[in-house]
């Protein structure tokens, strides 16, 4: 079993390898997120064996949260209560979604906890576990998430390049020479301690919460000035894209035709919605566009902060918003779905 499973590593990397390599070549957007998420779909739609990093590709998530919590500074802080507006809309934005992606998997005849878990927009591995305890059919559960992310991820490089010319190909920070070792160390050990002591506490989206808390009382104690290096962040992005995209492996053709392709008809009616509430949003709202739109496209918390540092974002204003949208759903999902069950 461990030789099966390392050969299956083996081969994702392989294949988030290429991918990489083939969008750096092409001069797309988000190479080291978009290629490997991509080329471990195309493999695993053909048929090939493929797994995930596991811890290893969860130490790598860390990064993501530490080069979050880099951003929280004392100037930051400040600027929160000026959040209040758009983030009072968050619970109105996720309820939308709820009230309608739940009667659409409904009548896709999916039963009533896969149907709840999968139209809530919070955390992946968050909604897998309350829907499992619920009685949902997880694989369904990880396609549609899966899914979903994939397609917003996706999109959303092409709508920020059209409607603000966007470069996403730029490192996503300052390369490792500049970055002094002492602060390096310390972000790696911010993510470690932050990681493991989130999971010990139970913290939701311990791997980025946990560094992001940690990282951001250095950083306001002025102990560290720096976010991690350009290529540590382009590490992380690369196993975020395979953990995506390797939720596809083993897929059948029933999965793919019922499982996928409602997960693709959600991900496009949240594209709407989204779009609808950004347009409101920009009317009570002084904050840039590119802020408002990132902040309100329910991908992945993960994969929305990745695309917030690379196109030069305010990523504490863009995380926030994801923050509470998780939040939410997790405070308050177990309890509506045990009402409606009832």
């Amino acid at each position: 079993m461990i030789r099966s499973l390392t050969h299956r590593r083996l081969l994702t990397l392989l294949a988030a390898g290429i991918g990489a390599i083939a969008f750096v070549a092409l001069n797309l957007p988000l190479p080291f997120l978009l290629g490997p998420m991509l080329a471990c779909l195309i493999v695993a739609l053909a048929g090939a064996p493929m797994a995930d990093m596991g811890a290893a590709g969860v130490f790598m998530r860390t990064f993501l949260g530490v080069a979050i919590g880099a951003t929280v500074t004392p100037t930051m802080l400040a600027a929160l209560p000026s959040y209040g507006l758009t983030l009072a809309m968050v619970p109105v934005f996720v309820l939308v979604i709820g009230a309608i992606g739940y009667p659409f998997f409904r009548r896709l005849g999916f039963d009533h906890p896969t149907a709840f878990y999968s139209a809530m927009p919070g955390g992946l591995q968050d909604m897998l576990v309350f829907g499992a305890e619920a009685g949902g059919d997880v694989r369904a559960m990880s396609l549609i998430h899966a899914t979903r992310v994939l397609v917003i991820v996706t999109a959303a490089p092409v709508i920020l390049h059209m409607a603000w010319g966007a470069d996403l190909t730029r490192p996503p920070g300052i390369p490792f020479s500049e970055v002094p070792l002492h602060e390096i160390a310390l972000m790696a050990l911010a993510g470690l301690l932050g990681w493991k002591g989130g999971e010990r506490i139970g913290l939701f989206g311990a791997s980025i919460l946990g560094p992001l808390i940690l990282t951001a009382a250095l950083s306001l104690a002025g102990i560290i000035h720096s976010r991690p290096p350009a290529e540590v962040i382009m590490a992380s992005q690369f196993f975020i894209g395979i953990s995506v995209g390797a939720k596809y492996a083993g897929i059948t053709w029933r999965e793919l035709r019922v499982d996928v392709g409602a997960g693709i008809a959600f991900a496009l009616m949240l594209a709407v919605i989204s779009l609808a509430v950004f347009a409101l949003v920009s009317l009570l709202s002084d904050a840039p566009p590119l802020d408002l739109l990132l902040a309100f496209l329910p991908g992945g918390q993960a994969e929305m902060a990745v695309i917030a540092i690379v196109a030069g974002a305010d990523v504490a204003f863009v995380v926030a918003h994801h923050l509470l949208r998780i939040f939410v759903v997790i405070l308050l999902a177990p309890l509506v779905a045990r009402w409606m069950g009832r």
